[in-house]
């Protein structure tokens, strides 16, 4: 059984997202499956955005109030599966904020040093995308820039590894037929907690 938290990136907080039907679908099969879930909203959550260095440094001790709770799932966690839509290349200002705020140091990163390591060791993540061009486009014409951001820059540098992707293309155009197959995905995906 494994500690999962999944981070709902979609900014809009409406339940007729796609990101959102992806993510119930991935938590309705890990709970199946016996593992423990919790989900984030940072589009639930009032929360300001991180403006200084003295802010990022204060660590653990400046999380806001309203993010704590979601910091110490985050920390508990053994496995995250974030789920964004692609917004202007990268993903939604409202997750980056979240993770900066969150992902602090001595949360994610070691606070102790000039050269910060990282403390998520032995956590794992799935990092799932919606976009409206074709997923082989991002993936080979555009080089998945924000996705290879995310898993080396945020999550990597954290220490967690390995972080596996997902791609969802052209979702404006899928009928109901591809979009149970992305549903069935993210369920097996839950249920293997992967």
């Amino acid at each position: 059984m494994q500690k999962i938290v999944i981070i709902q990136g979609h900014p809009d907080p409406s339940e007729n997202r796609l990101c959102r039907a992806l993510a119930k679908a991935y938590e309705d099969g890990a709970r199946a499956a016996g593992h423990a879930v919790s989900v984030v909203d940072p589009a639930a959550i009032d929360f300001p955005l991180l403006r200084t260095q003295d802010d990022w440094k204060s660590g653990i001790d400046g999380t806001p109030p309203g993010l704590r709770e979601a910091q110490t799932r985050c920390m508990e966690a053994d496995h995250f599966m974030m789920i964004y839509p692609l917004w202007m290349g990268t993903m939604p200002a409202l997750l980056k904020a979240f993770l900066e705020q969150v992902f602090r140091p001595g949360v994610a990163l070691s606070a102790d040093s000039a050269l910060p390591g990282p403390l998520m060791k032995g956590k794992s993540a799935r990092v799932v995308v919606t976009m409206g061009m074709p997923a082989l486009a991002y993936r080979w014409f555009f080089l998945a820039h924000s996705l290879k951001n995310l898993e080396r820059n945020i999550l990597g540098f954290a220490g967690i590894r390995p972080v596996k992707s997902t791609l969802f293309g052209m979702v404006e155009k899928a009928d109901s037929h591809r979009t149970q197959k992305w549903l069935d995905t993210m369920a097996a995906l839950g249920k293997d907690a992967k």
